[in-house]
């Protein structure tokens, strides 16, 4: 059987574009030859149950994320936004704040008012998903996985907390406690796992268990983690900070405590939202939000235009972007 793919790769165009045409969505005239010709050619015939499905649904997505304040998704949600706007749909935006039942009670509205489709950064492992992808509603999963079988984008989070720990011990910092988001997340398991990876194999020996900090992924959190760190008989010399809000917050307790970087290490994954210090006094690794916004409506839309294929899941590489100042050059 033909898919959506082949014909994209023979007609030299995306996925999603082929998927607009079919649907009457806005497209160059060019593209449109150019996808019937392929279409043409192979035989393709687009899934005509799922078209009809999607004839029963509105031109809106829902996209849920766990806090809008932080920029990460802000920038992932305007990923969203570009890519399903110029396919002609319209994005409700549902800020969960981690909360189960919020999370819940914004896919019962996706359910109830036919959503074409959910884009979600999910709460728990499965929530109430099941309640749309049984009445065939396309569902894409952001940043975190589920235990469901459907297509979700993610960072490569433990590659991510590798990195701003190599970067801290190559600038010979040799105490290393990592501060992590909430212990059922996914993504906060990742980089933590990164973190204890690196440090165990360059120095010989796992990190104290006293040096793994759990958190909110917010300011406060991050104060409160950093805060704890300095209290320990043992304090570290440098931190990774799991995500860029809980940062901010380490970052303020180590200014208050006049260790302000580099005189202390600090690696955040994750851009800071604003300049708290000189740039090469932080390592910063920077996470692809707002690819990881186009990456997800752009799979979302070959659903709803009737891709049928197994589920898939795509992994996007994080990067540093700034690296700490060596210890020798302080």
């Amino acid at each position: 059987m033909v898919t959506i793919y082949e014909v994209a790769a023979k007609a030299g165009v995306s996925p999603a574009t082929v998927s607009r045409v079919f649907n009457g969505m806005p497209v160059s005239a060019e593209k449109v030859d150019l996808v019937r010709a392929a279409s043409d050619e192979l035989r393709y015939s687009p899934n005509k149950t799922a078209r009809r499905l999607r004839n029963q649904t509105s031109e809106i997505v829902a996209l849920l994320i766990p806090d809008i304040e932080n920029p990460f998704f802000t920038a992932l949600a305007r990923g969203v936004e570009d890519a399903l706007q110029a396919a002609g749909y319209s994005v409700v935006l549902c800020n969960t704040d981690d909360d189960p039942d919020k999370e819940t009670h914004y896919l019962d509205i996706a359910n109830s008012e036919n959503m074409a489709g959910v884009i979600l950064a999910p709460v728990a492992e499965d929530g109430d998903i099941r309640r749309l992808t049984d009445r065939g509603r396309p569902v894409v999963a952001i940043d975190r996985q589920t235990g469901l079988n459907i297509d979700s984008v993610m960072v490569d989070n433990p590659a991510a907390g590798i990195a701003a720990t190599s970067a801290l011990l190559d600038a010979g910092y040799t105490k290393i406690a990592c501060i992590a988001g909430p212990v059922v997340l996914e993504d906060t398991e990742g980089r933590a796992l990164g973190w204890r990876k690196v440090v165990t194999q360059r120095t010989g020996a796992p990190p104290l268990e006293a040096y793994l900090q759990h958190a909110n992924y917010r300011v406060d959190g991050g104060r409160l983690a950093m805060q704890a760190l300095l209290a320990l008989p043992e304090p570290p010399d440098a931190v990774v900070s799991t995500n860029n809000l809980m940062a901010v917050g380490a970052i303020q307790v180590l200014s208050e405590a006049g260790l302000v970087p580099p005189d202390f290490g600090v690696a955040v994954v994750g851009d800071l939202p604003f300049a708290t210090l000189p740039p090469r006094a932080i390592t910063q690794v920077h996470l692809p939000a707002r690819h990881l916004g186009t990456t997800a409506a752009n799979m979302l839309l070959e659903r709803i235009g009737g891709d049928d294929q197994p589920a898939r899941t795509v992994v996007l590489r994080a990067q540093i972007t700034k690296s700490s100042t060596p210890v020798s050059a302080r």
